[in-house]
């Protein structure tokens, strides 16, 4: 009975190692997604530097677990089975086979889930989303009217338009919305959102579950590309660079463009986030 308890010990433990891991990630989750643009930030031309191997998170793959449990329960099987055990350590031995393919399924399973989501993210339909834009967010207002002027040729970006001032308060939104995501503040999220970027966030904070999230904005500077209209909209593409710290892990680079849109078609439109997504790497 007591080997039986052990061996119903060491099963149970290995199986518990397929349970689902929640991840925590920032605001956007470090992927593109929502209106995207082909303005990309000048870089200096540099040669090409090694870049040192990263190292490996604190949580390690979360495939790891799964894997070193049916390492370990093989192990202890075959020892279990030349130890004296005889049927119930081959019981546990052919049940191996057993746990690997599952241990595929779930690979499988999680490696198309995404895109299955952003499929299924089309279709969703946020009634609450609509009537909570009339409340407006301070961060990404300007004083800059809804006519539009004459593009300048060298810097797609109007004359008239307060880069500076429009610069400042989009960092400011950058680092509420990480601050915002932290605390699944989901309301602060919709008022700086388009639906489509509000759809995707409020997606991400449901599959994160209960895991707890914790973005520290280190430093980051903000880059306008461009001003330009489509349509009845005006779009603003500013890329952000710098460096963040999630989940007091090691400092990430941020390399990312926001692209925002303001409403041409009324007067009292602010910018509101239209598209995150990570800038090309050259």
């Amino acid at each position: 009975m007591k080997r039986f308890l052990m061996l119903l010990t060491v099963a149970i433990t290995c199986l518990s190692l397929f349970a689902p891991i929640a991840e925590a990630k920032r605001f956007g989750g470090g992927g593109s997604f929502g209106k995207q643009r082909s303005a990309q930030p000048q870089r200096a031309q540099q040669a090409p530097a090694a870049k040192p191997a990263p190292a490996p998170a604190a949580g390690g793959n979360k495939w790891l677990g799964p894997l070193a449990g049916l390492a370990i329960g093989a192990g202890i099987a075959s020892m279990f089975a030349g130890g004296g055990l005889g049927g119930l350590g081959s019981m546990l031995s052919s049940m191996l086979p057993a746990l690997l393919i599952g241990a595929v399924v779930i690979f499988l399973i999680s490696r198309f889930r995404k895109a299955q989501l952003a499929n299924q993210q089309e279709d969703m339909q946020l009634a609450s989303a609509g009537p909570t834009y009339s409340n407006q967010p301070a961060s990404f207002q300007t004083s800059y009217s809804s006519s539009v002027a004459p593009v300048a040729a060298a810097t797609n970006i109007p004359q008239d338009f307060p880069v500076d001032s429009f610069l400042r308060s989009a960092k400011a939104s950058f680092i509420r919305l990480q601050a915002a995501n932290d605390r699944k503040d989901i309301n602060d999220v919709r008022e700086y959102t388009t639906p489509e970027v509000f759809a995707e966030i409020a997606m991400q904070m449901q599959e994160r579950g209960t895991a707890a999230q914790k973005t520290d904005v280190l430093n980051i500077h903000a880059q306008l590309l461009e001003v330009v209209s489509e349509g009845d909209f005006s779009v603003a593409s500013v890329h952000f660079s710098g460096e963040l710290r999630e989940n007091e892990g090691l400092i990430d680079n941020v390399d990312e463009i926001w692209n925002l849109q303001r409403d041409l078609r009324d007067d009292k439109a602010v910018w509101l986030l239209a598209g995150i997504q990570q800038a090309a790497i050259n």
